[in-house]
């Protein structure tokens, strides 16, 4: 009998405990579901005023994966504050509070809220809705690392063995009724924190419990970048792209650019969930594109600012290349801020040749001392308060622009601010930096190499660009109304510039879906020189290439171009007519020709048994510029036309000869103090001079008529033995070096 009481005693006592219990802490509805939760049971809810390129972003990422969501607030002035200076937030609150009302009784209906502005969806509503249902709880918040905005609440926070232990409030998911117990107490001002908020509820044991609230420790659900950025990397899949947390060994469903991550999750927005893969490239680049009119007349209007801000070669060239754009001029209006003097010329002359053919061209001198980043700043204000402007065109001197068509491929890209992608040659600089460290100064990227070698081609968001990019005219009179954009604290006008538009929420491209050009060195520029370009041989070498060398000097190898006019004499283009020009003026600019007789004290001994009347390289100071061009240029032919002969390509001596019919007109017959030379012809016979050229005594061969450009090699000692014939009329120049003496 006693045996019986105290078993009736102890479930009389389990069923009060049970009760007590229950009353206190309701049945988990996710635990007590089995079957899964249908995706048309869950409804996305986000708050966002203002169609931002985030905004924009996150609501692709929605439709990717067949979210419905539901944006609330758009159109409304927001009153919540600044949230990336100070507290506030709280005006999403009172919105949803009063969004939720309807739904407030659906209790199979799953809620879900994220921030919209920095969020971007990684997998569909099937995996969110399973992770949710295996947490066994009504409510889920998202964790952190950091305590926000009160630090005191952390001893009320219930300790965690693995994971992170602090709320963040920019998503939470559950279920209708529970999610509306939430948020129904809301009874403060927009400004008041949403964060601390829902903390309070959730530090609160009785609250918590009531709810059933936890917090996604272990971000299988949600991924805060802040604090946790060295444990996410991209995870690439088949069908598209995941991030994953390798601390945690989770995919997270939803990802968070909380606090000073915007940049980290630019990146990985760059990538998730299929905006660019391995198997598919870019499957957005084609998204939001225009097409030009085919008409000229019906062209938008674009404003180019050009930005000569410090010493450079070839400025010349950018002007070529400028006016060979192909775009209407009549559409084109130019800008140029010059601070350098020396480089006046180059500007006037292209006013002068070509300003009439554009709609209005404005030139700032270094003499109206106007400084980089005001006169940016100028530029971006002309096009701001002209309203036919479309487009502004910002690009700096140093940029080389050899894609034609770069100004209408920006443009039918359709983005805010793009920039073309160029580089230094064959280095890893260039116009773009795809991270930034800490304290806002360059950090490479994971895929910064791939993009600059065109490993990965697309339309790349990064946090900063520089030297050449597109913004379009309306941005400049709706976001960008504020007239200092290049200047920010201590920051350069690039940096600046930069930071002034990541603060505004603006995303800036880079793309390298085309190549467009690259980036001049200008580490050794000077201007002591008529022509300072020929000093950019090494420097710059692609572009003294492009501009001096011969465009047929390559095809000596492979379609076997060269002239075998005399025995052992080969004659083959070197030389641009640009090239020879900029030679003879250099010359004729420094004045200081020899006299022609045979003492000479610029040589070795002072005595010159077969004299000219010449000018050596190291006179100018050419002679390291003349040596490099021996060796990548004439040193390959030599081992060609001679084989089994290997050159060092030194020289001797290396010279300039003017040969006139009352100064000098010819070279009695001798053997050269080398083991070849190289005789180039630098102005056209019937043109520049009449008469000339040279004779092979031994062969009893003549070469009358030497092409401008064109060059002579021949051996110097012992079998060719040579006279130069008699200029007749006019002036004639060569260049001559005596390799391998």
């Amino acid at each position: 009998m006693g045996h019986t009481c105290r078993v009736s005693w102890l479930i009389l006592t389990l069923s009060f405990l049970t009760f007590i219990l229950f009353s206190q802490f309701p049945v988990c509805q996710s635990e007590s579901r089995r079957d899964p939760i249908a995706k048309e049971n869950l409804l996305v809810f986000t708050v966002a005023t203002k169609e931002t390129d985030g905004f924009k972003r996150f609501i692709r990422s929605a439709n990717f994966f067949n979210y419905t969501v539901k944006v609330l607030g758009l159109g409304e002035d927001w009153t919540g504050g600044d949230v990336s200076q100070v507290a506030g937030g709280g005006q999403k609150v009172r919105i949803l509070k009063e969004a939720l009302k309807p739904y407030a009784s659906e209790k199979d209906l799953v809620i879900l809220f994220v921030d919209s502005y920095d969020v971007i969806f990684a997998s569909g509503p099937k995996e969110l809705l399973k992770k949710f249902q295996q947490v066994k709880h009504s409510i889920v918040f998202a964790a952190e690392v950091f305590i926000w905005p009160n630090r005191h609440l952390e001893v009320k926070y219930p300790h965690v063995h693995d994971g992170k232990r602090f709320l963040n409030s920019g998503g939470f998911i559950g279920f209708a009724p529970n999610v509306y117990q939430l948020v129904e107490p809301w009874n403060l001002q927009d400004k008041d924190d949403d964060q601390l908020f829902y903390t309070k509820m959730y530090v609160d044991p009785k609250k918590r419990a009531s709810l059933n609230i936890t917090l996604d420790h272990r971000c299988r659900i949600f991924q805060n970048l802040n604090g946790a950025l060295d444990e996410v990397v991209l995870k690439f899949e088949e069908a598209q792209v995941r991030a994953r947390n390798v601390a945690h060994d989770s995919l997270p469903v939803i990802i968070h650019g909380n606090g000073p991550t915007k940049i980290q999750l630019n990146y990985l927005g760059n990538y998730i969930p299929k905006v660019w893969t391995f198997e598919t490239g870019c499957t957005e680049c084609e998204k939001d594109t225009i097409r030009l009119p085919e008409k000229d007349s019906k062209f938008p209007t674009i404003l180019i600012g050009i930005f000569i801000e410090q010493l450079t070669p070839f400025v010349g060239d950018f002007f070529e290349r400028l006016v060979n754009l192909n775009f209407p001029k009549e559409h084109l209006q130019i800008f140029i801020h010059n601070t350098q003097p020396d480089y006046e010329g180059n500007v006037w002359k292209f006013v002068e040749q070509y300003g009439e053919k554009y709609q209005n061209v404005k030139v700032i001198g270094s003499e109206e001392e106007i400084v980089n980043a005001d006169a940016r700043n100028m530029g971006l204000d002309m096009c701001r308060q002209d309203v036919t402007c479309d487009y502004y065109f910002s690009v700096d001197i140093e940029v080389v622009l050899q894609n034609r068509d770069v100004l209408k491929i920006l443009i039918e890209q359709n983005r805010k601010i793009l920039a073309p992608l160029v580089s230094r040659r064959k280095k890893l600089w260039s116009n773009f930096w795809g991270a930034m460290s800490v304290d806002g100064y360059y950090a490479r990227s994971e895929d910064y190499v791939d993009i600059v070698d065109r490993r990965r081609i697309g339309l790349w968001n990064v946090p900063y660009i520089s030297s050449v990019y597109l913004i379009q005219g309306t941005l400049l009179r709706s976001d960008l109304t504020d007239r200092d954009l290049y200047h920010s604290n201590k920051l350069d006008v690039d940096m600046a510039f930069c930071h002034n538009i990541r603060e505004k929420g603006i995303f800036m491209y880079v793309t390298n879906r085309h190549e467009f050009g690259h980036i001049l060195s200008v580490a050794n520029c000077h201007t002591g020189n008529l022509h300072n370009d020929l000093w950019q041989i090494s420097e710059n070498q692609k572009d003294w290439e492009e501009k001096y060398i011969h465009p047929n000097w390559s095809k000596i190898f492979k379609e076997k171009i060269h002239i075998e006019p005399c025995p052992d004499v080969y004659w083959f283009p070197i030389f641009t007519e640009r090239a020879c020009d900029d030679i003879v003026e250099e010359m004729e600019h420094f004045g200081q020709w020899s006299t022609g007789g045979n003492e000479d004290t610029r040589i070795q001994g002072g005595y010159e048994n077969v004299p000219t009347i010449d000018i050596h390289m190291n006179q100018i100071g050419y002679e390291k510029q003349w040596q490099k061009f021996l060796r990548e240029y004439i040193a390959p032919l030599t081992e060609m036309f001679f084989p089994g002969y290997y050159t060092k390509a030194l020289f001797d001596l290396a010279f300039v000869v003017r040969y006139k019919p009352d100064e000098q007109p010819s070279l009695m017959p001798h053997h050269d103090a080398s083991t070849f030379t190289v005789n180039i012809a630098l102005n056209k016979v019937g043109v520049d001079y009449q008469g000339g050229g040279c004779r092979f005594i031994r062969y009893n061969c003549s070469i009358q008529a030497p092409r401008k450009g064109w060059a002579l090699m021949h051996p110097g000692r012992l079998t060719h033995y040579h006279e130069g014939l008699p200029t007749t009329s006019g002036t004639r120049y060569i260049a001559v070096s005596f390799v391998d003496p």
